[in-house]
């Protein structure tokens, strides 16, 4: 998928030394969210019946998520818009648009890409989610690649330390 450098969207690939089932699962499972990106990751089927950590979520699955690094009121809720249980999770992010990763081999590496789309095009919107959230993913996938390749986890956990890359 090609998507055009514009404000709307963005592109970030990054290449981690782990399976394609591996990579889907870290990011379809709430055990998974809370070992690279999150404090806490909640899946919710439609019915509102909470899913087990270990399990994938599916399309149309609910979220709240909460980062370590901010207060337990910051919390951000969404659908998961796909989920095919092997190379592609979609999910929705708030005002910030809609976010669509990908796992695949490329010249015998794994990849994982992520695109954020339909971010909204004014000025307000270009700084908090094009640049903020762009700025966001690029440490957390960068983490995601720690966590699996060495198991060092990058996170900031100290609440008290305030804008934090990591955090």
């Amino acid at each position: 998928m090609s998507v055009s450098n514009q404000w709307n969207n963005f592109i970030l690939r990054i290449n981690v030394n782990a399976t394609i089932e591996s990579l889907y699962k870290v990011w379809a499972t709430r055990s998974g969210m809370e070992s690279w990106f999150l404090k806490e990751s909640i899946y919710v089927r439609a019915t509102g019946e909470e899913i087990d950590q270990g399990h994938c979520v599916k399309e149309g699955d609910g979220y709240t998520w909460r980062w370590y690094g901010y207060p337990d009121e910051v919390t951000e809720t969404g659908q998961i818009l796909e989920a095919n249980g092997k190379d592609v999770f979609a999910f929705s992010f708030g005002k910030a648009g809609n976010c669509k990763v990908r796992f695949y081999t490329e010249k015998g590496e794994q990849i994982v890409e992520l695109v954020q789309s339909d971010i909204p095009d004014d000025e307000q919107s270009r700084f908090l989610y094009h640049i903020g959230c762009k700025t966001g993913w690029t440490f957390y996938l960068a983490n995601l690649k720690s966590v699996l390749e060495g198991g060092i986890d990058l996170r900031n956990r100290n609440i008290e330390l305030q804008e934090m890359l990591n955090a």
